[in-house]
């Protein structure tokens, strides 16, 4: 079980949600199952619309999410892909700050979603 923390300026306050992690819910998948309105255009990583801010809440205890090449590509083309938070990702499996909310899978570990309610907006460190 792993619990997700939604934040945005666009909600009157965060939500909190109990997530199963394992049965391949994307995040976006658990928001919308929650009314969570995170802004999305494809549903498939193409457009980048539902840009998210993760931060892993377990501490140095991160778990190994595989990012996409097809995600890879879109972080890479918004800007928010740094090369080391890269080379993270492709040697350690360790996941960028940076996700796509319709290709991230939900971890078997708490954290917290950030977005700002505009397509392709992240949260804090826009």
């Amino acid at each position: 079980m792993a619990t997700v923390y939604f934040s945005s300026p666009i909600m009157q306050k965060n939500k909190k949600v109990e997530a199963i992690a394992g049965q391949r819910s994307t995040l976006l998948g658990v928001a919308k199952a929650n009314k969570i309105q995170i802004p999305f255009e494809c549903e498939d990583g193409n457009c980048g619309s539902c840009l998210i801010k993760v931060t892993h809440l377990d501490g140095e205890r991160v778990k190994g999410i595989m990012l996409t090449d097809k995600e890879r590509v879109v972080l890479k083309s918004l800007g928010v892909l740094s090369k080391t938070e890269e080379e993270k990702a492709s040697v350690r499996d360790l996941p960028p700050t940076h996700r796509l909310a319709c290709q991230t899978i939900v971890p078997d570990e708490d954290i917290l979603v950030e977005f700002t309610g505009e397509p392709g907006g992240s949260g804090a460190d826009d």
